[in-house]
């Protein structure tokens, strides 16, 4: 490691050439300054030179470091930690790669002087000295360089790590062998992605065209080798789920893309995931699946995610459905949206609350309504229809205020202080539309005239 200590010195000098430094009897450069802030530090003054203590201290400031984005200071630091590889104590010694390696990583991938070639020559002597962490550490090495644009130095390091091998094979091994080979299953995507847009531009009849087709389909079956393993393993794999479906869609497949993206969703050893039922409700959609199927797989992300944006969607198929059960939920679902901070300011919500309501009113569902009222009649008005948010919706949109007009009159009657605010703003400029909404909130409000707000 005493290259990479040296080019830590590097970092940690480059912009103070006039910093003293000395050179201790361990390997590498050492910084007086710190080793006296360190001693200090652990000992309270006190002048202990003890190694552990001297260590953890060091570990402490590369933490505060890292946290304040000190990226040169974390570098001194991070010099005198290399240390803790010598640490006589064998469980910190055998820990003490993957330390190195997740700080060393962190500092050289934001600090402002570090550079590729830096980079790559930490992670290979990382690979060397924790043999353990070798699978890790490659994959970690690929991305960076996938940040960089560098595919083919990517793509290689992950065939070299797909044949690595270390003692018996465990399962975490297997995992992340695995994992390995899917992220070159990702690459190999990109480049099958590539070519699926290139062969868009082309002729059928043009030679071309045939030439291009079997290389993306032998391309295709690499991937789906590579992926194919990964997707076996409990886990949340959304990149590779989603390529893996792309691909097996576009040459037919219908049946595998199914079982793939059923499995994801509904297999109990995985982990629950909203985007799963996603990736299977978008898939049913393009099949133009029956109804019923598509809201049995919203009602599971309703469950997980009751505030995601498919929950209008749901909510249409829902108040489409001739079944009573559903068309109530249908407004439940809506209520459960608006529940939210985030989607406040959601005009569609509130144009198909307001629109909604009236419909389930006129249907004779009062029940339905003052069932989903009751647990919120404590909190919504100042959540949702005070002074204040009057004011300030009818100056961010006019629309959106009267949508929330209109809920709010049906919900706390025409003497609601929200209802009559937009009622006066727009009876100059929106007459019509006031003049419904005193007319609807007068015939349907669920509050007793009589009983103010």
């Amino acid at each position: 490691m005493s290259d990479f200590g040296e080019e830590l010195t590097k970092l940690a000098v480059a912009e103070d050439g006039k910093r003293e430094t000395s050179v201790f009897s361990n390997p590498g450069m050492h910084f007086p300054w710190l080793q006296n802030r360190v001693e200090t530090v652990v000992t309270g003054g006190k002048r202990k030179r003890d190694f552990t203590q001297t260590t953890s201290a060091c570990l402490s400031f590369i933490h505060e470091a890292l946290l304040k984005h000190q990226w040169q200071r974390a570098a001194e630091y991070m010099h005198s930690y290399l240390q803790t590889l010598e640490d006589s104590d064998p469980y910190k010694r055998q820990a003490a790669p993957e330390i190195i390696w997740k700080l060393g990583s962190e500092i050289l991938f934001y600090h402002p002087r570090s550079n590729v070639e830096t980079f790559n020559s930490f992670a290979d002597r990382m690979k060397n000295i924790g043999v353990l962490n070798y699978l890790k550490i490659s994959l970690q090495h690929a991305l960076y360089l996938l940040h960089h644009g560098m595919l083919e130095d990517a793509n290689r390091n992950l065939s070299d790590a797909e044949t690595w091998r270390y003692g018996e094979k465990s399962s975490s091994q297997e995992v992340l062998i695995n994992l390995v080979q899917a992220y070159k299953g990702l690459l190999q995507y990109y480049t099958w992605s590539k070519k699926k847009t290139e062969l868009s531009e082309l002729d059928e009849d043009d030679y071309a065209y045939t030439a291009k087709t079997q290389n993306m389909l032998s391309q295709s079956c690499k991937t789906s080798a590579n992926i194919g393993a990964l997707l076996k393993t409990p886990g949340v794999w959304d990149p590779f789920v989603k390529s893996y479906v792309e691909m097996l869609e576009f040459y037919g497949d219908q049946d595998g893309a199914r079982e793939i993206l059923t499995n994801y969703a509904y297999d109990e050893k995985f982990p629950s995931n909203p985007n799963a039922h996603i990736y299977l409700y978008e898939f049913l959609k393009r099949e133009k699946a029956p109804r019923a199927k598509l809201i049995s797989v919203l009602k599971i992300l309703h469950e997980i995610v009751p505030s995601h944006p498919l929950m209008l969607e749901f909510h249409m198929l829902l108040r489409k459905s001739e079944t009573e059960e559903h068309r109530k939920l249908g407004l439940a679902v809506l209520f459960e949206v608006l529940d939210f901070a985030g989607c406040t300011k959601n005009i569609t919500a509130w144009k198909y609350l307001a629109k909604y309501l009236k419909q389930t009113l006129m249907e004779s569902h009062l029940a339905w309504v003052e069932e989903e009222w009751k647990s919120r009649r404590s909190w919504w008005p100042a959540f949702h229809f005070s002074c204040f948010w009057a004011k300030s919706d009818w100056k961010a949109d006019t629309g959106l205020a009267c949508e929330k007009a209109f809920v709010a009159g049906i919900l706390l009657g025409k003497d609601c202080r929200y209802f009559r605010y937009i009622l006066k703003q727009g009876r100059e400029t929106l007459k019509k539309k006031i003049k419904w909404m005193k007319k609807s909130v007068k015939k349907y409000s669920i509050v007793n005239p009589d009983v103010c707000t």
